[in-house]
Parts: structure tokens; sequence; C-alpha cells
């Protein structure tokens, strides 16, 4: 006979084998701290701080690019319609940027976010894209407020470049998203 314990640690276990498979996320041990080369053509652009890898029909892998936050673009299914200014306008640079790469590396951190996401920085031609993104003033640099990941070298890099451009043209994503929540909730409290 089966415990209690044992029946909820079975039930668990397939719950989360079940939810990634859902997801479409792979299982799979990857290579982190080391640049590994990612063909541009599996590269599809979620907007300007975010992509997802197709290594296969299977084996999709979401990632947050690290070291940046860039405005954003309306997300439906978190229940808000509206684009932050200058979303549109970094989601098309990151469009832009990969869909002109002739090679792009991924430098993965040892662990995921709170979300399941791949942490990394992505390297286009040889130059760090949250570098590219926040010299080209869509992204507010994250550095100083998570660290460096393990990261350093790339790390600092988007330090720097922030340190050079100086203040972002537009609200600080994590307040726009803060502001979007509440909205919301304040619609759905008026239906």
């Amino acid at each position: 006979m089966l415990t209690n314990k044992f029946r909820h640690f079975i039930l668990l276990a397939l719950l989360l084998i079940t939810t990634q498979v859902i997801a479409g996320e792979s299982t799979k041990t990857r290579t982190t701290l080391k640049k590994i080369s990612v063909d541009p053509a599996l590269i599809e652009v979620g907007d300007g701080d975010t992509v997802v890898i197709r290594w296969s029909d299977e084996d999709k892998e979401r990632i947050r690019i690290l070291g940046i936050d860039t405005p954003e673009v309306a997300h439906h299914s978190m229940g808000w319609y509206d684009d932050q200014p200058y979303g549109p306008e970094a989601t098309a640079f990151a469009k832009g940027v990969f869909a002109m790469a002739e090679k792009v590396e991924l430098l993965r951190a040892d662990d995921p976010d709170g979300y399941g996401r791949t942490l990394g920085y992505l390297f286009v031609n040889g130059r760090n894209y949250s570098v590219l993104a926040v010299t080209a003033g869509f992204a507010a640099e994250t550095v100083s407020h998570y660290g460096d990941n393990g990261l350093p070298e790339a790390s600092e890099a988007v330090l720097a470049a922030s340190r050079e451009v100086g203040p972002v043209p537009f609200e600080a994503p994590y307040k726009f998203r803060k502001r979007m929540r509440e909205l919301n909730d304040w619609r759905k409290q008026q239906e």
C-alpha cells in the first residue's frame, strides 16, 4: 500500500513533468557559463529582452536576456492590452538585430529565473546584444539591481554602456508592469 506522502510525491512529479511537456520546454541539461553557437534562423523574438530558441520541434528554450529590461509590448496572455512607449520600437530593434545576424552565441547563467526561463546573454556577430540595446536607447540596465548572475565580464559591459548613454527616455519597465497590473485589477472590479 502506498503512503499518502508517497502518493503526493508521485502526483507532484507527474504534474511537473506534464507541465514541462505542455509548455514545450525541454528538460535536458544545458551548457552554462560557456558560449555556445546558435543558428540565427532558430531565434524567434518575443520582445526586446526575450527570445525563444527552437532547437527542434520538441525543444524550445525561452531566453530572458540578461542585463537589460526593455519597454513592454501588450501581453494579452497577462491581461494587458497597452504598449509601453518605446515597447514596439524595442521589439523591432531586436527583430532587426537578430534578422541581420550572421553569428549568434548564447552565454547561459547557471540558474533560470522564477518563470523557468533561461537567463543568458546573446552575442550577435561578436557583440553583446544587451550592450547594443542599451546603446540604442531601447533598454534600461538591470545589472545594478539583479547582479551579474555569475557573468561579470558581460555584465560590466552593460553597466559601462549604461553609464555612457545616461538615463533612458521611458518609464522603468518594472514600474509600467506594476501600473498595468493595478489598472487590470481596477478594470476587473468595474466589470
